[in-house]
């Protein structure tokens, strides 16, 4: 079995988080994909992740293997994570598929910009809102 149907078949960390520190939502209308990502931050580090996607195999597999790269990761280095570490992840994905990819990259790095703007908010004295 390849890496990117284990990882359709089997998703590790898939599904809701409660109290999230961050989310972030991707979408891709042309081909009907949407990405919920959410991260909890412990001391910096990306303590717990997980994600849900409506989309193809390939969009299920990236976001499993995505998680696999970051959870317990700094914040600096998830963010450092690129579309290129999902496919190495995966053992190649095929070149139409590689925005999913992508896509996934692109709702870590949203998931992390909500949680800093979250810290910016509550370091500023501000309330602490909840996202999506």
């Amino acid at each position: 079995m390849s890496t990117v149907m284990h990882h359709f078949l089997h998703p590790h960390n898939c599904g809701e988080l409660e109290s999230p520190d961050g989310v972030g939502i991707e979408e891709d209308n042309p081909w009907f994909i949407r990405i919920r990502l959410a991260i909890k931050v412990e001391d910096g580090r990306i303590d717990e992740i997980r994600f849900k996607v409506a989309g193809c195999v390939t969009a299920v597999a990236s976001m499993s293997a995505l998680t696999d790269l970051v959870r317990h990761r700094r914040v600096d280095e998830a963010l450092a994570a690129t579309s290129a570490d999902i496919t190495y992840a995966l053992q190649g994905v095929p070149k139409e598929k590689v925005h999913c990819c992508e896509l996934a990259i692109r709702a870590l790095r949203r998931a992390i910009w909500d949680y800093e703007a979250r810290q910016d908010a509550t370091n500023a004295g501000g309330t602490r809102t909840t996202s999506q």
